[in-house]
Formats: structure tokens, C-alpha cells, sequence
């Protein structure tokens, strides 16, 4: 029977950030996008790998909050291979500005980043509107309201 496999790649042990609610929000995205198979990896770094990985992949020289890469998608398949990073330090910062919990800020990131890979798209009005609204969604079957309209997101 084909299974969706998600793995975390935690960096951060001593954090205690809740791997579980992270792996059922990358599921639960990708189950509503088709995706029936596949090995998704979720890493969990700090700003300083973070900025090391989107200098490394997309030449940006900051840190930020999530990067997602497709590894591999075979649509006919349902499968999808791919692997999100979020950024535990920004999501502290970030939480803190708009009033909640950085585990509920990584679990928008997962989301976000899961999204991604799903295939949908950010940079431009249209499709930032299409993923806020997808990611309030997912964000609602967690018991929580988005709490910002235009967050900045990689």
C-alpha cells in the first residue's frame, strides 16, 4: 500500500518543539493536494543554517523563515518526494510579534512550506491571496486563526 512517509530532522532537540502536530499539518496539505506517497523531510534549523542554506540554494545572503524543494513529483502517481526546512529562531521572533506561540508560527511554516511543494506559488497578488487562504484553512483544523494577512515568507 503506497504511504506518504514524513520525517523531522530536528537540529534543535533541546527546544521541545512538537514533531507530531508539525508531521500531521505536512500530511494533511499534501492529502488535500492528491498526494498519496512520497518521503517528505522537515528540518528544523536556527537562523545561522538557515541563512547558510538560502545563500547555498537561492543566493540570498539573510536568514528566513522556510525553504521547500521538490525533489521529485510524479502527479500520475500521486507521489511526491520534497523536503521543508523552517527556521526555529525566526519563528520565536516573529511569533512574539504577532502574539503566539512559536510552535504555532513553525506550524504555519510547515504549512506554508508544504504548500509549496503542492505547487503553489506566492509572488504575486493572486497566488499570495490563493496561499493565505489555504494556509488559514489548514491553520483552522489546529484550532487557530491566522493572525496576520501579509506575512513575509521565502
Amino acid at each position: 500500500m503506497p504511504r506518504l512517509v514524513v520525517e523531522i530532522y530536528d537540529e534543535l532537540p533541546g527546544r521541545r518543539i512538537p514533531h507530531r502536530r508539525l508531521k500531521q499539518a505536512v500530511r494533511q496539505v499534501l492529502a488535500e493536494a492528491g498526494i498519496a506517497q512520497g518521503e517528505v523531510s522537515l528540518a528544523i534549523v536556527g537562523d545561522q543554517r538557515m541563512q547558510s542554506l538560502n545563500r547555498q540554494y537561492l543566493a540570498h545572503d539573510w536568514t528566513t523563515d522556510v525553504l521547500s524543494f521538490v525533489l521529485e513529483a510524479d502527479p500520475r502517481r500521486q507521489r511526491l518526494d520534497g523536503q521543508i526546512i523552517v527556521n526555529a529562531d525566526y519563528a520565536a521572533r516573529e511569533a512574539q510579534r504577532v502574539g503566539w506561540s512559536r510552535d504555532d508560527e513553525l506550524l504555519l511554516y510547515a504549512i506554508h512550506g508544504a504548500l509549496h511543494l503542492t505547487g503553489m506559488d506566492d509572488q504575486t497578488p493572486q497566488g499570495r491571496q490563493a496561499m493565505r487562504l489555504a494556509e488559514a484553512r489548514h491553520l483552522r483544523s489546529f484550532g487557530l486563526e491566522h493572525r496576520y494577512e501579509d506575512p513575509h515568507h521565502a
